[in-house]
Parts: C-alpha cells; structure tokens; sequence
C-alpha cells in the first residue's frame, strides 16, 4: 500500500478517477475545483466507451484496449465503495457499412481484430436484418458489430466516484492549498494555463454539443452513424451526440447545431421521430495537440504532474490513465506509453531532433 498525501486539481473524469485509485492505494487525497465534479466535460450525457480501430496499431490503441477491457472491474469496484452506480455497460456497437470497399475494410478490420484483440472481443460484418429493432439505417444492407464497445452515463459516472471517494475519507472541495504531490487534470483551462507556461500551444478545447432523448431501450447497443453517436443508458434515455467545434463564444451554450444532431439521429434510426428532448447540452472537451492524453511531470515544477487531454476518449481511457499517474506519483514507477508523455505534445526545437511523433 502507498502512502502520502496527493493533491489533485480538477474533478472531471481523469481526476477524479485518478484520485480513486490513489486513495484505493492508501494515500491521503484532496480533489480541488472551484466548479465541483462533472462541471465540465465530464458532466456530459453520451459516455460511449469505444475502441480505435484494429488496424494500424500503436501505443495509444493498445493503451485503450487495455483500459477499456478493464472498464468493467474499475467501476464495479467504485460502485461497490460508494453504493452508487456508474451505469456501466458493456453493450457493444453496431455502424452501417456503405460500399463494397468500405465491406472489405471492414472484414479487413475483423481480421485484424482477431489477432489484436483475442478472445476478449469480436468485430465482425452482419446482415442489417440479425441486428434486432435497434439498428441504424443500412442501405448496403450489411452492420459492423464490436462487442468491445461499452457506455456509462456520465453524471452518474462522477456522482459514484465521489461517493466511492468519500467513502474512503478523500476530500473534495472548491478550495484549498496543495499537500503533498500534485496532479493538474484541469480540462481545457488546464490545457491553456500549461501552454502559457511551455510558452507553446500544447492543447486546447473543443467545444461539444448533445441531446438527450427519452427512449427505452435500455439493452441495445449503441449506435454510431457517420460521426454520430447514439447510446441507450439505463436509465430509459438515448444520448445523441456530438458536435465538434473549434471556434466558440460561449463554451456553454446551446443552439441550432442540437436540432441538427436531432435531425441526423431521426435520419438514423427512424425511431427517435418524435422523442422527448429531456435535455441539450454543451461544454468543452480538452484536446491535447498530439491527439493523445497528456501525462507525466509538469516540466520546471517539481512534485507536480499533469493527466489532461482525454478529448472524446476520456471515460474509455481513464481507467488505466488512473492506473499509471497512480504508478508515477505514488510509486517512481514510468509506464506511460510513448506519445502520452507530455514532450510528445511539444514542438522541436530548432534544430534539434525532437521528441516522438504524434499518436494517431
């Protein structure tokens, strides 16, 4: 068991799901945000937990398996310490195919899927007509299904991890001072506040839209059409999301790209026409400039770390991110993967060779 006192600044997801795992392990936790748990990104609506694909392999694919595999012992022990679900479910995935290329690609992919993921998972092509009534639109008359593919639902997500938290004698608050080691996971703000410092972009934020629907199909797959995700929770909803813009004036608003994400969800499964909008939301995702989490030291700052950047993939990743800052702060121990560290997000410096190549 470790010992010490941690200091994690930030309570979206990576924070607060790295701070479990360091008070799990024995240390002394405090979680600070002025905005309290889930005000960001993290306290979306879609939670789809989604692998890459099995083809092109790399460290970050690797590292998502890994913890997506995982996804399912992280939260059925957190929802044990709290006695709050995280409306984990590992439900699987199906995507219309268009085209016979496309239908090779994809029987490529399950190939590939074979020998990358082993028994845990499968990736196959099906008839759209075994997929069941919640199927998208396939006009080629043919689905990829994944049964690697899974969801939470985010608000849920955070309120069991600060329930498993507090159960455990962690502190979550608004404010207070650093003890011990320190862990930036501070979402896109972060992501800005570490580039000034660097005195180079290192990362921003994204802004995202999403719906969500009253619809019961609480065991279905989710969906994902073009870009789209559709993801039926348990609690009787269908999360539509998300969009994806760079250019913002208000990170919390909400607009006319909502009732296009309606019309696209309507296009792809027929069902959703006349639905009960239940909720729009919208926030901003940090996305770090290799496209890859961001972890390990915060350069010129002894003690302090940073885990940010968990753009799209944060829920899917936070699992085994939790797992190696916990090695690194706690331990001394480095298993951060190549193009997760922190200099991967660097530019060369002139004339230099430079650090590893972008995750892609």
């Amino acid at each position: 068991m470790a010992s010490g006192d941690v200091t994690v600044r930030g309570a979206g997801i990576f924070g607060l799901s790295l701070a479990w795992v360091c008070a799990r392990r024995g240390a002394r936790v405090r979680v600070v945000d002025p905005f309290g748990p889930g005000a960001g990104s993290s306290g979306g609506t879609v939670g789809a937990l989604a692998p890459h694909v099995p083809e092109n392999w790399n460290p970050k694919k690797a590292f998502q398996l890994e913890s997506l595999l995982s996804a399912e012992g992280f939260w059925a022990e957190v929802e044990a310490a709290g006695g709050l679900s995280a409306g984990y479910a590992r439900t699987g995935r199906l995507q219309p195919v268009a085209g016979e290329a496309a239908l090779a690609l994809a029987r490529a992919r399950g190939q590939g899927a074979r020998a990358l993921w082993g028994d845990a998972a499968v990736w196959e092509v099906i008839p759209a007509e075994e997929a069941g009534a919640f199927a998208p639109v396939a006009p080629e008359g043919w689905l990829i299904r994944d049964t690697l593919s899974a969801r939470v639902a985010p608000r849920r997500a955070v309120a069991a991890l600060v329930a498993a938290l507090r159960a455990r004698g962690a502190e979550i608050v608004t404010e207070a001072e650093d003890r011990g080691a320190v862990i930036w996971a501070s979402g896109w703000q972060g992501l800005r506040a570490l580039s000034q410092d660097l005195g180079q972009p290192v990362g921003d934020g994204v802004k995202g839209q999403s719906l969500l629907l009253r619809f019961d199909t609480r065991n279905a797959p989710q969906l994902f059409v073009d870009g789209l995700h559709l993801v039926p929770h348990g609690d009787g909803t269908v999360a539509v999301g998300s969009t994806s813009e760079r250019e913002f004036d208000d990170p919390g608003a909400v607009d006319g790209q909502c009732d296009a994400l309606l019309a696209r969800a309507v296009a792809a499964l027929p069902q959703l026409e006349g639905a009960e909008v239940l909720d729009r939301w919208a926030g901003v995702r940090p996305r770090a400039r290799s496209r890859a989490p961001l972890l390990g030291p915060w350069p010129g700052r002894p003690g302090q770390y940073v885990a940010n950047g968990g753009f799209k993939i944060g829920f899917g990743m936070a699992p085994k991110v939790a797992e190696v800052m916990a090695d690194l702060v706690l331990e001394g121990r480095d298993a951060i993967p190549d193009g997760f560290r922190l200099q991967d997000a660097l530019r060369p410096a002139a004339g230099g060779a430079g650090g590893a190549a972008p995750v892609r």
